[in-house]
């Protein structure tokens, strides 16, 4: 079962925050984060509904919750923004103190787990572990602006069915370098029907807002800020590399690696047993029985 809660977020804006439980744990405000609540934080273009999977099997023992962050999924798309850290990271503190997740788990991917990371380290009182799947501390650099403007435009829409979305993101993109099922699958759930066809349910423009707030800068200062223990999970094929991720760890002053195999930058939807295992671990080994 899921439900939806609305969150007012930084400035006002509208969140969607979706509760995964049979039946939900406790109502917004029950004060489940003694025992582990969780909140997840997808990527860039992400919404909850892509940690569906892993919010099901936390739910048996945490208080799960996933966030459409600003600009994604039901959540609000102000024409203006602002797309900033700031924001995002004001817009997860509203929902954990909304919910009465703290001291929460949060687990984020890419962008996603830039701002939980950032978060544990301007306030340490409402995080109590993190885990960090495939984003990098290291500057993406202005090129790879430029590369993602190249991208979107590359995109064939509208597409004229779901099918052709998979296809065209799983085998099509000339940005893969090999076919890969899962990746078509995560991008057709971000499309949205209209009358001409599939296109993207949010705004490309937005996108390449929110990520030129954080493309230019290195973030292992507020990595080295944060507290408590922390899992950096990467995949062989994924964007974060093997020494960085180490280095990060290095950096983190309780961090831990690991590595799940036969994945790339879609950690949890492409090899979802092995995130799983990981995390499960982790969480077994830091949180109360």
């Amino acid at each position: 079962m899921v439900r939806r809660i609305d969150v007012c977020g930084s400035g006002g804006v509208r969140l969607a925050a979706w509760e995964f439980a049979d039946p939900p744990k406790r109502p917004c405000g029950a004060g489940e984060g003694g025992s582990g609540a969780v909140l997840l934080l997808h990527g860039l273009m992400g919404r909850a509904a892509h940690w569906a999977e892993t919010a099901r099997w936390l739910s048996g023992r945490h208080r799960a919750v996933a966030l459409d962050q600003r600009g994604h999924g039901r959540s609000e798309r102000p024409a203006e923004g602002p797309y900033t850290r700031d924001a995002y990271i004001a817009d997860a503190v509203a929902a954990i103190e909304c919910l009465d997740l703290a001291p929460a788990v949060l687990i984020g991917h890419a962008m996603g787990a830039l701002t939980a990371w950032q978060l544990a380290a301007r306030r340490p009182d409402l995080v109590r572990a993190l885990v960090i799947c495939d984003m990098r501390a290291s500057a993406l650099g202005a090129a790879t602006q430029r590369e993602w403007g190249e991208w979107f435009r590359s995109w064939p829409v509208p597409f004229a069915t779901l099918a052709d979305v998979r296809k065209w993101f799983a085998e099509g993109d000339p940005t893969l370098e090999r076919p890969r099922p899962a990746r078509g699958d995560y991008y057709a759930e971000i499309m949205a029907e209209r009358a001409d066809g599939w296109r993207p349910a949010f705004s490309r423009r937005q996108m390449l807002q929110a990520r030129e707030t954080y493309a230019h800068d290195a973030h292992w200062e507020e990595l080295a800020l944060v507290e408590c223990p922390a899992l950096v999970v990467r995949g062989p094929d994924g964007e974060l590399g093997r020494a960085e991720a180490q280095e990060m760890v290095r950096v983190l002053p309780r961090g831990r690696y690991a590595e799940v195999p036969d994945a790339g930058h879609l950690v949890h939807y492409e090899q979802p047993e092995g995130w799983r295992r990981a995390v499960e671990s982790f969480l077994e080994s830091v949180l109360p029985a």
